[in-house]
């Protein structure tokens, strides 16, 4: 199985979550569950909301075709 998120992308999620200076020294052990779980929430969600505005984009460009 391959990387789903890089790690930049989980230190950046981490900083805007307002728990990335406890991963700036490549440690994630001080991070607790439940932060994880926000980051894997968010994740989710900016995933999601990725998704949704390409296949916004992408029914645009398709009803313009026609």
């Amino acid at each position: 199985m391959g990387k789903v998120m890089s790690e930049e992308s989980k230190y950046k999620l981490a900083h805007d979550l307002g728990f990335g200076e406890k991963v700036e020294d490549h440690d994630w052990s001080d991070v607790t569950t439940g932060e994880v779980g926000s980051m894997v929430r968010e994740a989710i969600r900016r995933g999601e909301q990725a998704m949704a505005e390409e296949a916004k984009v992408n029914g645009a460009v398709h009803q313009n075709a026609e």
